[in-house]
């Protein structure tokens, strides 16, 4: 990829990558401050100023490197946002609006960036494929970090729901895998497809896991956005 190339395509993704990782994690913030506690709003979280929110590390540094080396995948993740469950008024059931929250923010920015691409027409032409491929590439971003929050397991959004769903005993014993969260994460994203090619095996769960629904859900968008 020549430079100039690398520049563009680096640049049309700041923008989505920033608001997708930062927001989700302001939405966290913002409802738990609604839903009785306080801890995130006492930290200045309850905000939806991206910088407060962006980890060095997980948000810059991590997504950057994926980039230049030409990555098939971007991956990365903003501060957490810290809940004191004993705080909410209902700590199970709330727990699970605050988890949802994030998710759900995705999938609000995914449409607003859908409804934007019909407004292209209103902007100077020379920037029209700058904003086309910036509001393409948050709604595949913003649709995929969903999809992928929501799945039932540690540490994501997804197994905070199912926590509360689950009867008091079962979910205890659920929450003891959150310290292995991040290796599990490791393992089903980056070790299984290594063993499954391998043994000649397809075991890239997260491309089925993540891949079908976003088949699924992405032609809604694009016809949200008037492409379909």
């Amino acid at each position: 990829m020549d430079p100039t190339q690398l520049i563009f395509t680096a640049t049309t993704w700041i923008v989505p990558i920033l608001t997708a990782i930062t927001l989700h994690e302001a939405a966290h913030a913002y409802s738990a401050w609604r839903l009785g506690d306080d801890t995130a709003f006492r930290l200045g979280r309850v905000t939806f100023n991206p910088i407060r929110h962006v980890d060095p590390f997980g948000t810059i540094i991590v997504p950057g490197l994926l980039l230049l080396t030409g990555a098939p995948f971007l991956f990365g993740w903003a501060k957490p946002v810290p809940v004191a469950v004993g705080r909410l008024g209902n700590p199970r059931r709330d727990m699970a609006l605050v988890a949802f929250a994030g998710p759900l923010m995705n999938v609000g920015l995914a449409i607003v960036s859908a409804l934007l691409l019909r407004a292209v027409p209103l902007f100077p032409e020379a920037a029209a494929p700058w904003i086309v491929q910036t509001l393409y590439q948050s709604i595949l971003l913003n649709l995929v970090l969903a999809i992928f929050n929501m799945l039932p397991l540690p540490p994501l959004d997804g197994s905070r729901i199912l926590a509360s769903l689950l009867p008091a005993g079962l979910a205890r014993h659920y929450a003891r895998l959150d310290r292995f969260g991040f290796l599990i994460l490791i393992g089903i994203i980056f070790l299984l497809p290594m063993l499954g090619r391998q043994v000649g095996l397809d075991l890239n769960l997260f491309r089925w896991l993540v891949g079908v629904p976003l088949a699924w859900l992405t032609p809604f968008f694009l016809t949200l956005a008037g492409g379909g």
